[in-house]
Formats: structure tokens, sequence, C-alpha cells
């Protein structure tokens, strides 16, 4: 298995046997990815450096306009795409095998984790995981400490509170916060 097929089976949802070829492959991918996480967050780099950096983890080019404070961690790397003018901040764990997809001008708050994979069930098939993208609308502000769960779309201009936990979609133009992340404001049209 190469990563391409791995791509492909992440991005159609595929669950990702334990003991399969896929999990090799997922672990391969992964040894790659703290390798480069390790030079990211191992001293200062310029904001340059560290945009080639984002950009030779996620293997696709970063905007100009992104900043990244690390350390910043993810343990694949390669199913991360970044809009413009985004802002990530320090301690973030991103961990997208089953992608993430982050809109223009998102602000994304200290020690954020956004999870893309669940575990199995069954005790006996607990190894296997699956996969579900989650994705970051247009114009968001994620508050710090947030965790985003498997599967979960954040609606354009939304706000996530600090410290939620988001395991549903939250609408565009709300605020949520809480455990679970409950909607208590609408920011009007």
């Amino acid at each position: 298995m190469d990563l391409d097929e791995l791509l492909a089976a992440l991005r159609a949802g595929q669950t990702i046997p334990g003991d399969s070829p896929l999990h090799a492959a997922m672990h391969r991918a992964s040894q790659e990815a703290m390798r480069v996480t390790g030079e990211l967050n191992g001293g200062y780099h310029e904001p340059a450096r560290v945009r080639a950096l984002l950009s030779q983890l996620i293997g696709a080019p970063v905007d100009d306009s992104v900043t990244l404070f690390p350390p910043f961690t993810t343990d694949f790397g390669r199913n991360i795409r970044i809009g413009r003018r985004v802002f990530i901040n320090a301690g973030c764990r991103f961990q997208d095998q089953g992608g993430i997809e982050i809109g223009d001008d998102c602000l994304i708050g200290h020690n954020v984790v956004i999870a893309t994979l669940d575990h199995d069930l069954d005790p006996a098939r607990r190894a296997d995981m699956h996969p579900a993208r989650v994705v970051v609308g247009r114009n968001v502000w994620i508050g710090a400490n947030a965790t985003l769960l498997p599967g979960v779309t954040i609606g354009d201009d939304a706000v996530v509170g600090a410290a939620a936990v988001v395991t549903k979609d939250v609408p565009p133009r709300t605020v949520v916060v809480g455990s679970p992340a409950r909607v208590v404001r609408s920011l009007g049209g």
C-alpha cells in the first residue's frame, strides 16, 4: 500500500483495519509527520520557514497569509487543507487521517484538538479505525482548548467557545459552548 491508496481509502471513509496494509501505510506516514513536526517544534523558525515546514507536512502549498505558532502536532499531516489568512495558535493537535479542511479567515485558538478517527466499539475490532472528515467553514473562530470530534462541520462565521466539545454540526453564524457544545446565540444576518 502506498500513500495515494491510503489517502483514497481515507477520503472515501473506508474503515482501516488494525492489522491491514492500509494501517501499515498509515503508520509509515505518521513517522514522517513526527519527523517534520519534530523539526518544526525543535526551536525558533522565521514565519516563512514555519510555512515551508507546514507545507512539507501537509504535502501542499500553504499561502503566505497563513500564520502558525508552534508547537503544533499532527500524527499524519497529509489530509489537511488550509485556506488563506488562517491563524493557528500554539499547542494545537490535529489528527487528520479522516481529513481536515479549514476555510479562509479562520482563527484557531491555543490547544485546539481536531480529531477525525474513531476506533471500533467492538472490543475484538478495537484497533480498526473509522475516518470522518472535519470541515471548518470560512471566518470561523475556535476558542482555546476546544475539541472538534470526527465528522463535524462548523458553519461559516460561527464561534466555538473555549473548551467546547463539538459532537455535532455547528450552524453558520452561531456561537456554541459547553460539553457537548450547544448553540447559545445567533450572530444574525
